[in-house]
């Protein structure tokens, strides 16, 4: 029966400069009602995710049921429950449904579920509301489901944080009847408020202030604290019909050490030396004055020992302190700060006008603002940064101009002609030849997998109809997939044709009334013919490109929003901090709250391809598996980065702003608008960390050129790296703690 469930050895925690708990110690026995108490700020919210083992302590530690909450807080979980101080379970999901919910994180089966459910039901009184939404619920029904949540998987320790807070007297009443049935069902509760009638029902209670614990005791020991009533000094109680009055003269007194309300009481703290009689001539008429002795409440022991707390402080910073003849603490100095000092009834008019005006009422809103903005470190980001971005990106990133296009050659001629040919076409700086086919299958393969956007084929007799004034034809193969591009390469390489062609026949043209060549009609002809062909896009239709570019951004959009916002929903409404106290494994934890939206985003995949094919009239070239299979390498993807966004910030509209900045470089350096090719060598190179500029070239390889796995195998390389990448450091930065 003495066992300890909590044994706590110097706990510290801080939050960078701030010292929330220091050096606290503190025993819990099984079958104990403890009740932390102190006033807010006192650190009794952060000592309980300690011993939940969701906060990591700085130093010290805690055995909590046996489990160290440094070395193995998991091991702890699954036999607590935790009630936060804020209601922080699903308000869109029933009572039924909550109850279900905690029940399946902590493992029960289907016919256990079902006997918890209907007991905690029973207990809590909440079989008439079990179908009522949660967030429809009172305040005492909200506290009500919160401890049926708590204890639906039958805890050996309970953690009640602030449980009553906020509720009227009768629910309060009725979730102490609640706790006394779990307590007798050898439940060990550890209750934080501050309520004093709540701390008269622990068995045991431990006293904070200012992140210390003062005291560790049961209440009587507490009352009996040499420190609350000290030698030499009694309490009395005194009632009277002017107690505002009475109240006053008891405090000018130097014998009366403290007075305060107690309901319509006034409990005093004053020298033995004072008696009854001379209390009643501090007071008003005896016959008006009601008084006797008392002994302390948990209300003046909790008064008393923070005036103590705070007198200690205030006396360790003065270098010389006043001397007293007793040892008691003396009234003067407070007499003189709560006796009233003379107000003068008029006002004058100069004192008039030093009032503040509109115009300072101005200065206050205006400079309340920028305290705000100056503490909003994404909000300056987001500021400053973005627009500097948006201006990097349209005015030096993005060029219009088209150049340098990369081009596959097959010279089937290969004599001095055709060497001048494609000399001509590189010097038009539009067409860059990197690459050069032996055949014709080699050929086709660079202009599927995308690696050449143009392909030049000289035929065999291109040099010999040129020596023999006949018309020379070359066949130019464009990618129609980019519309942008493949305009350029059009105009250009007919305007090349062209060009060589007059300059062929200059000569002709000046000495001999001849043409310059015959076409195989034998009609007068240009020297050099161009038969520019457009593959996969021949009407050059933007739709064709936007199109498919647009199931890669909208399913990032989707993705990136939906999973980042269901995480710092969760992290707002507190139900996050509610499941990292349950034994759920972050792997559980990640995978329920990604897989839904991966279902989601993947129905999404197939409407947006649906509307694409029957609606924009895009067909798909390409094999449907290859599709779907390289969208669920980018979905996961995508699920990483909301993932990754979730874990920097802090609300919804950071994270918002997170979701934007990476949006943006997504929708104008990936390639979906501009040519990536045609931007600076630096800016390129970042565009290879962004994933969907690996998924656009997927997508417009499989659905325009009919590319398969060989063809894209380079961009599905990028897309598993940045994948990877992302979730690795997405999982290094989410833990099952609170930060």
């Amino acid at each position: 029966m003495n066992q300890l469930v909590i044994d706590a050895q110097h706990l510290t925690r801080r939050f960078g400069d701030l010292t929330a708990v220091q050096d606290v110690s503190l025993q819990v026995r099984r079958g104990a009602v403890y009740g932390l108490l102190g006033p807010n700020g006192s650190g009794k919210s952060t000592i309980i995710r300690m011993l939940c083992g969701v906060l990591r302590p700085s130093s010290g530690d805690a055995i909590v049921m046996g489990k160290s909450v440094s070395q193995t807080p998991e091991a702890i979980k699954p036999n607590i429950g935790y009630m936060s101080q804020s209601f922080s379970l699903y308000s869109d999901l029933s009572v039924r449904e909550n109850l279900d919910f905690y029940g399946r994180i902590y493992g029960l089966t289907p016919d256990k579920l079902e006997e918890r459910r209907a007991a905690v039901l029973e207990i809590t009184n909440l079989n008439s509301q079990q179908n009522k939404l949660a967030g429809s619920l009172s305040g005492g029904w909200k506290q009500r489901l919160a401890l049926a949540c708590a204890i639906i998987h039958e805890p050996e320790l309970l953690f009640l944080d602030e449980p009553t807070a906020g509720i009227d007297p009768v629910a309060r009443r009725d979730l102490w009847d609640l706790f006394y049935q779990l307590a007798a069902q050898g439940i060990t509760l550890l209750v934080t408020t501050h309520y004093m009638d709540e701390a008269e029902r622990c068995t045991e209670i431990g006293y904070l202030y200012q992140s210390r614990l003062l005291f560790s005791g049961n209440p009587d020991e507490l009352k009996h604290r040499e420190d609350v009533t000290p030698h030499g000094t009694k309490r009395w109680e005194l009632k009277t019909s002017s107690p505002v009055e009475v109240l006053e003269k008891l405090r000018d007194s130097d014998d009366v050490l403290d007075a305060s309300f107690f309901g319509e009481a006034i409990h005093v703290l004053a020298r033995e030396k004072l008696d009854e009689e001379d209390l009643q001539s501090l007071g008003n008429s005896p016959e008006d004055c009601e008084i006797r002795p008392i002994a302390p409440s948990l209300e003046d022991v909790f008064v008393t020992m923070t005036r103590n707390a705070e007198q200690e402080q205030d006396t360790s910073g003065e270098k010389e302190p006043e001397s007293n003849e007793s040892e008691l603490p003396s009234r003067a100095s407070q007499t003189e700060i709560d006796e009233p000092a003379d107000v003068p009834q008029t006002v004058s008019e100069e004192e008039t006008t030093t009032r503040p005006r509109g115009s300072l009422g101005f200065l206050a809103i205006f400079l309340k603002e920028f305290s705000h903005i100056r503490r909003q470190p994404t909000t300056l980001f987001f500021m400053f940064a973005i627009p500097t971005l948006q201006l990097i990106v349209f005015g030096y990133a993005i060029d219009t101009k088209i150049e340098h296009i990369p081009t596959v050659i097959l010279d089937f001629d290969g004599r001095q002609q055709s060497r001048e040919l494609l000399a001509a076409f590189e010097n038009t700086r539009i067409f860059d030849l990197t690459d050069r086919a032996l055949n014709w299958q080699s050929f086709r393969e660079a202009i599927t997998s995308g690696k050449a956007k143009v392909g030049i084929v000289i035929p065999p007799d291109y040099s010999e109809c040129l020596l023999h004034q006949e018309q020379a034809s070359v066949q130019v193969l464009i990618d129609g997939s980019d519309s942008q591009l493949a305009t350029t390469a059009l105009s250009t390489c007919t305007l090349l044709g062209e060009t060589l062609s007059l300059a062929r026949g200059k000569g002709f043209l000046e000495s001999l009334q001849l043409a310059p060549s015959y076409d195989e009609w034998g009609n007068p002809a240009l020297p050099i013919q161009m038969q520019p062909r457009l593959l996969f896009n021949p009407n050059l239709e933007s739709e064709r490109f936007f199109t498919p570019g647009l199931v890669g951004i909208i399913l990032q959009l989707v993705t990136l929003f939906l999973t980042s916002f269901a995480i710092v929903r969760e992290r707002e409404l507190g139900t996050l901090e509610q499941l990292f106290v349950t034994p759920i494994s972050q792997s559980g934890l990640l995978l329920g709250k990604l897989l839904p939206y991966a279902i989601l985003a993947f129905i999404e995949i197939m409407m947006v391809l649906v509307v694409m094919v029957y609606v924009f009239q895009v067909p798909i070239r390409g094999r449907l598996d290859v599709l779907l299979t390289l969208s669920l390498l980018f979905l996961l993807c995508g699920l990483g980065i909301g993932l990754l966004v979730s874990t920097l910030a802090k609300t919804q509209m950071s994270a918002m702003q997170f979701a934007f900045i990476i949006m943006l470089p997504s929708v104008l350096l990936s390639g979906f608008m501009f040519p990536r090719s045609q931007m600076p060598t630096p800016i390129y190179i970042v565009t290879f960390a962004i994933p969907v500029t690996y998924y656009l070239e997927i997508l417009r390889g499989v659905i325009l050129r009919g590319a398969g796995f060989s063809d894209l195998l380079p961009d599905i390389v990028g897309l598993v790296i940045c994948c990877v990448a992302i979730f690795g450091l997405s999982l290094s930065r989410f833990q099952k703690r609170i930060s």
